[in-house]
């Protein structure tokens, strides 16, 4: 020993050990190594530390295949030297533990841990000489770790899951490289592993460095690679969480990349993502707002949704009982996927005989798959509430509200109280599309056979009244008028209130009625019944209080009644009045027009009523003609040129048979005072053809208006009685306006 220390440097220990390891000594031999360790290369002397690192390079060198026996009592100080201040130090330190590792090869992987530990703190080592002796170490261990199959994974991965959240980036680096080299060697399953490291390969694709980026890159990339391949043997659960907090970064590369990973997870793994919906739908929809400068992320973020939204089936809808049953009569599969189950589309593959959908998609592990709507309600919810929420956002949250009204409607409508109010302040949006998504769900909600109620009648009286400006009578409303048409599809609870708020909006709104309200009309014409939407609002409109506002609407409505085509087939209906529902609706219609004068004779005109157009304008005279009511029947004059009152001019040329239109016409010349309409309704009736020269010989033949007034068994007595009530209800509501200083309405002073 004397020997050994007075000629360390002349590595003298080689020859000692040789001939300690030619005896079979091992207690010598372990007495060498911790002479060389406690007085060497432990020492407080840096010469000695060299020597001491030296000598324990020769032992292992000597002990050839044997250092393995040694292996734990030859690194040990050799690693607590890379911690060593001085920098020569840590690179004998480096050099020599290259030289025991050389030399064991296989035999270190026991103590592969340590060796990684140790080198991942030389990888971020500042002296440019240790770092590239801890390379050479580095890839001498990669080549050990490779060739062999006796590698610990399961032992290193809380170490790695460690070591992967380092800030710095060699660090960083080396960890990267190490995993690379992993899941590149077949006999190593990192992907078993992949949830304990996939939230930290994401932190480390937002280095700095580029260089580091582009390795994590590739790295997430053969992952999900091998994810495409071995489906089945993936843990998509574990890692939906992950990839939802990634999916919501302020890196692009992260996002995106996430946002892919989740693409394919829902692909691959179908309803066992459904779970998870509630935090997809979080992260996914204010993608789908980002403008072309986020193009890439905006359509993945759009398939991704797209995706999730096939996942929901009308069997999600079954009540959870009915899913305990099931679950206890099907045996569910051990694997909660399989590559015959779904194919690469994500849609199902082989059929069960429950649904016709595979058991793996309600079962995952034995444990059923279920959609977690309370979740993704109030998901929806909070996008819609949120002011700063992009359009293409908006539109999806509306697709994704109709979308479960229509697969999941039961489920859907217990939470139609809470959305409702949503729902129409969304009316008043700024967008078309946004409107159009949204009166899709509002008619559905309206119309769908789950909001039938048993103990929730569409005359709700407490909740109209406090809705709209409604007399306590209207809880005794009757909705008969709405039902009697075969035709008309069932409307449920939701329906009557619908409408009833759709008019308090209109009344809190004025803008909206001004600018969006006919749009608003006609687009619930086309989804909904348009009898049903004229019956009710007229019937609601007909206990308004607010009679300025109950004016305008009705003005409104009658507007789109007249012009709109989507009303083509109602104005039909109500042109012959044939049948008792279309003289139940045009009788409702009428005691709501009662509050504008002229559209209740415009309605008498489209409903041929012209003798009951006649009395309405013979009292006109009786009214307050203000500047509002002139324009109004300037604009009606107009309308009697457009081609919706075709079939009236015609029968101009009728004059026998139909006095009273023409004395309704003439009624309306006189009401307007010398103006282009005055003009224009004057030539009209001068086109009117002398009765002696278009008589014929068929004189006996009764005419159609006749038969019609007779034929109707309507009281026309008893509506205009109800006209002037209403008119004279508007003449005093303008006087206590007036009263109290309000802006009166504009007249005319004659």
């Amino acid at each position: 020993l004397n020997c050994l220390k007075s000629h360390m440097r002349s590595w003298p220990s080689l020859e000692l050990v040789r001939e300690f390891v030619a005896q079979n000594n091992a207690a010598q031999i372990k007495h060498v190594i911790q002479i060389l360790s406690q007085e060497f290369a432990l020492s407080q002397h840096p010469h000695s530390r060299k020597g001491g690192l030296i000598g324990l390079a020769a032992c292992s060198i000597a002990l050839g295949k044997d250092s393995g026996l040694y292996l734990k009592e030859l690194i040990e100080p050799v690693l607590t030297c890379f911690n060593d201040a001085d920098s020569r130090l840590r690179y004998y330190a480096c050099e020599a533990l290259y030289n025991i590792v050389k030399v064991a090869r296989g035999s270190v992987l026991p103590h592969f841990n340590v060796l990684f530990d140790g080198l991942s703190k030389l990888a971020a080592d500042p002296d440019p000489n240790v770092k590239s002796g801890s390379e050479l170490l580095d890839r001498l261990l990669k080549d050990i770790v490779t060739e062999s199959n006796k590698f610990d994974l399961v032992g290193f991965i809380p170490l790695l899951r460690e070591r992967i959240y380092s800030n710095n980036q060699y660090a960083r680096q080396f960890i990267i490289s190490w995993i690379l080299v992993l899941e590149s060697v077949p006999d190593i399953n990192l992907l078993d592993y992949l949830p304990e490291i996939l939230d930290g390969l994401f932190q480390i694709l937002g280095d700095n460095s580029k260089e580091i980026r582009k390795m994590c890159e590739v790295a997430l990339g053969e992952f999900l690679k091998e994810i495409k391949k071995n489906p089945s043997s993936v843990k998509f659960a574990e890692m939906a969480n992950i990839l939802v907090i990634h999916c919501q970064a302020s890196d692009d590369l992260i996002q995106l990349t996430a946002m892919c990973w989740m693409r394919e997870f829902i692909q691959l793994a179908g309803r066992v993502m459904l779970p998870y919906s509630s935090g997809i739908l979080t992260a996914v929809l204010p993608c789908l707002s980002y403008d072309d400068r986020k193009k890439s992320i905006k359509e993945v973020a759009n398939v991704c949704n797209q995706s999730l939204m096939k996942l929901v089936i009308p069997e999600d809808d079954e009540t959870d009982e009915g899913k305990q049953s099931l679950s206890l009569q099907t045996e569910p599969k051990e694997e909660s996927l399989s590559q015959q189950e779904v194919t690469s589309s994500g849609e199902p593959g082989l059929l069960s005989s429950s649904f016709g959908l595979p058991q793996s998609w309600f079962y995952t592990d034995r444990v059923p798959v279920t959609l977690n709507l309370d979740g993704i309600v109030q998901v929806l919810d909070c996008h819609l509430h949120d002011s700063a929420t992009g359009m293409m956002t908006r539109i999806a949250v509306l697709k994704w509200l109709y979308h479960l009204y229509i697969k999941t409607p039961r489920k859907m409508f217990r939470h139609t109280d809470s959305l409702f109010p949503i729902l129409l302040r969304t009316l008043s949006d700024e967008s078309d599309e946004v409107i159009l998504k949204d009166l899709e769900v509002l008619a559905e909600i309206a119309s769908s056979p789950a909001g039938q109620t048993e103990d929730q009648g569409p005359c709700d009286g407490s909740d109209m009244r406090s809705e709209l400006h409604i007399p306590v009578k209207a809880s005794q409303l009757s909705m008969k008028g709405m039902e009697c048409s075969p035709s008309t599809p069932t409307m449920n609870s939701y329906f009557y209130k619908f409408m009833i708020n759709l008019l308090k909006r209109f009344s809190s709104e004025r803008k909206l009625l001004e600018t969006r309200g006919a749009f608003i009309i006609r687009q619930l014409c086309l989804l909904l019944n348009a009898e049903n939407i004229f019956h009710s609002m007229a019937d609601i409109l007909l206990r308004e209080e607010d009679l300025k506002f109950a004016s305008t609407m009705v003005h409104t409505l009658n507007t789109i009644l007249l012009t709109s085509s989507e009303l083509f087939q109602l104005r039909n209906q109500l042109k012959d009045l044939k049948t008792p529902e279309s003289r139940n609706l045009f009788c409702c219609l009428y005691r709501s027009w009662c509050h504008n004068p002229v559209t209740t004779v415009s309605l008498c005109f489209l409903t041929q009523n012209y003798k009951h157009a006649y009395d309405l304008i013979q009292k006109f005279g009786d009214l307050e003609v203000t500047v509002d009511f002139l324009t109004e029947v300037d604009k009606l004059v107009q309308l009697i040129e457009c081609p919706i009152f075709t079939y009236l001019r015609l029968q101009l040329l009728d004059v026998k048979n139909n006095p009273y239109l023409i004395k309704a016409l003439y009624g309306l010349l006189m009401l307007l005072p010398q103006s282009s309409a005055f003009q224009l309704l004057s030539h009209r009736l001068q086109c009117v053809p002398n009765p002696e020269l278009l008589q014929t010989t068929d004189s006996t033949k009764t005419t159609l208006g006749f038969k019609k007034a007779t034929a109707t068994n309507i009281d026309y007595l008893e509506l205009l009685q109800h006209f002037e009530r209403v008119q004279n209800k508007h003449l005093e509501v303008r006087h206590q306006r007036a009263g109290r200083g309000e802006p009166p309405d504009r007249r005319v002073v004659l």
